[in-house]
């Protein structure tokens, strides 16, 4: 009898590994994405790029722009363009509210992470500060401190 393959090993998650580096983040919101065609094919395959992304609060609509989707290899002539602008499913209340941190706080919005989840995509967007180079040191020395803090108690535990 063949084993159940892991489903974990099938789930493919975009990351936007610099906004940690780059930004403060702050309250975190999962938000479903329209996707059109086959999008949803190449997020399936992990070919999509969020390290640029932004998402901007447009007539009452949240709006992901820069995020570059591939096109389906094995798509034909009604394949995706790959950075168009993409509409983000959100309530009327978690729009208000990042509205209000954009223009109160002087904050970005920017997705963190792209999943599936029960088969639908997801979007998880978080409202940023940017950071300043001394505020970017800082995060190194203290990511470097607690590596040096690991590696001393692994050696402990050998001994």
């Amino acid at each position: 009898m063949a084993k159940k393959q892991d489903i974990s090993a099938r789930i493919t998650e975009i990351r936007n590994r610099k906004a940690s580096h780059d930004y403060f983040i702050g309250e975190t919101f999962e938000a479903g994405i329209v996707l059109s065609g086959t999008e949803a094919k190449s997020l399936r395959a992990g070919k999509a790029q969020i390290q640029d992304a932004f998402v901007r609060i447009d007539r009452g609509e949240a709006i992901l722009y820069n995020c570059h989707i591939s096109e389906y290899d094995f798509g034909n002539i009604y394949n995706h363009v790959a950075t168009r602008e993409r509409k983000l499913l959100l309530h009327k209340n978690q729009i208000l509210k990042l509205k209000s941190e954009v223009e109160k706080n002087s904050a970005a919005i920017i997705p963190i992470r792209i999943y599936f989840k029960r088969g639908f995509a997801k979007v998880e967007i978080a409202v940023c500060k940017g950071k300043k180079l001394y505020d970017k040191r800082e995060s190194i020395k203290k990511a470097e401190a607690m590596r040096e803090a690991k590696r001393a108690m692994s050696l402990r535990n050998y001994r």
